[in-house]
Formats: C-alpha cells, sequence, structure tokens
C-alpha cells in the first residue's frame, strides 16, 4: 500500500492503516521530522487511547491502555548495542498482548519475524509519502 497524504487527513491515514494491519508490530521508518510519532499519535486515538501521547525519545518506551488494544510504542533512535535493547525489555514487550509501534527499529530487526514495515518520504512541506509493506520472515 502507498499513498500520498497531509496532516489535515492523518486520522484518515491511521485509520486506514489499522484496517489493515494483521501484525501486532509495525516500524516506522524516516527521516527526523517527517512525523512518525504524529502519525502513531493518531493511531493511539483511534485506538482508543485516552492519555496524551508522547515520542519515547528519553524513556525508550511508553505504554498506553487502549480501549480496543493496549500499544507499546518504542523510540530506538538511542539505542546503539543489542544488549542496550534487551536491557529495556524489548522481547518481554513484544510477548504481550499490545500493538507494538516501534520508531527507529533498525536495532530491532534481528528479533522480528512478523510485522509491518512503514516508510514515511517527505514530498514537500505539508505532503508525505507513505510506504506500507508485510514482511514475514
Amino acid at each position: 500500500m502507498e499513498f500520498a497524504y497531509t496532516l489535515k487527513q492523518i486520522d484518515k491515514v491511521a485509520l486506514q492503516l489499522l484496517e489493515n494491519l494483521d501484525s501486532k508490530t509495525v516500524l516506522f521508518d524516516a527521516p527526523m521530522g517527517a512525523g512518525k510519532t504524529t502519525l502513531i499519535k493518531s493511531i493511539c486515538r483511534q485506538l482508543g487511547v485516552k492519555e496524551e501521547v508522547n515520542s519515547p525519545t528519553f524513556s525508550i518506551v511508553n505504554e498506553y491502555k487502549g480501549s480496543l488494544i493496549d500499544v507499546i510504542h518504542f523510540d530506538l533512535y538511542r539505542l546503539e548495542t543489542y544488549d542496550q535493547l534487551m536491557d529495556i525489555g524489548f522481547d518481554y514487550y513484544l510477548e504481550k498482548n499490545a500493538l507494538c509501534l516501534i520508531e527507529w527499529p533498525k536495532l530491532s530487526l534481528s528479533f522480528l519475524s512478523d510485522y509491518h514495515y512503514i516508510r514515511i518520504e517527505i514530498l514537500d512541506l505539508k505532503t508525505r509519502k507513505l510506504i506500507l509493506t508485510k514482511v514475514v520472515n
């Protein structure tokens, strides 16, 4: 699936993504400022998360209670080693019955076998291109 969108369309995009997911793990790959966290906030709203959703840049992981499913939001930007990933209990989080949304996912790839991969490209100041693929190893 591939399409362009603007910020005004973000909730529609989030809903469309959720309708096309069949894995509980979703990876977000995009340059800084492309809107990964903005899209994740909208996904969380669609899943009934009532609390404020923030980027876990410093906490590395945030958990949210949703009315449809719980959400675990990772930002792995600051992690450099597999040991650091294990220290945060990454494997434990993956076992939970929750939707796992992972920003800066490169370090996590060897731990995953079934996931959706979202690439966001900046087309211009207001427009993004989203590419969704399914990966099964």
